[in-house]
């Protein structure tokens, strides 16, 4: 396996993971509205930083549980769950109206450290993260070395940089079409989190 693989990996998965609309992109959103598009991109910058600790924290407590093979086994069932509610999750935002995103106002902050406080407030990173690893390293996808695991880091980190950095660049667009373009986004991941759920099912009985 190369490491351009893996960093392959963290950049797609990283970019998937917050391409439906949540409280770091839509930030970027109106942040981009408010204060441009440098603005914003300071302010995903921010966030950016923190995935790298993030995803290497996430890297490690994988590893340990990798190591218990019954655990492993049980978080790879639990993962077909997970997988399935966010189908359904995801088709169900899909039927929702369009989202108003106004551009509220944005406190005269420094942008770089409002992204880092609200990345570091994101609860869901590391246990996604770590979801990602466990799904790459059922299918034989990942390894623990250290090199790998920092082109997966570095893919990860400029994921998330790029759809902020996509939020800010198309604000004005997204702002207009937010409810067609939400729908389409959440009806494509209901697709792939219910196919990746199947997949994985099928693989346990293989």
């Amino acid at each position: 396996m190369t490491v351009f693989l893996l960093f392959f990996f963290g950049f797609i998965f990283s970019f998937v993971g917050s391409i439906t609309p949540s409280m770091l992109n839509m930030t970027a959103l109106k942040v981009s509205l408010k204060k441009g598009r440098n603005a914003a991109n300071k302010y995903a910058l921010g966030v950016s930083l923190i995935v790298f600790p993030q995803v290497i924290i996430a890297v490690i407590l994988t590893k340990y549980i990798s190591n218990t093979p019954t655990i492993f086994e049980t978080l790879e069932k639990f993962g077909i769950v997970i997988f399935l509610f966010l189908s359904y999750y995801f088709y169900k935002e899909s039927r929702k109206e369009k989202i108003e995103v106004a551009a509220s106002s944005i406190k005269k902050e420094n942008l770089f450290l409002s992204g880092i406080t609200l990345s570091v407030l994101n609860m869901f990173a590391i246990p996604f993260f770590s979801g990602t690893v466990i799904t790459l390293e059922a299918f034989k996808l990942f390894s623990f070395d250290k090199i790998p695991v920092i082109f997966f880091t570095l893919g990860s980190v400029i994921g998330t940089f790029y759809i902020l950095f996509l939020y800010g660049k198309f604000a004005k667009i997204i702002q207009e079409k937010t409810g067609k373009l939400t729908k389409d986004i959440n009806i494509v991941l209901a697709i792939l989190t219910g196919f990746v759920a199947i997949f994985t099912l099928v693989k346990l009985f293989i």
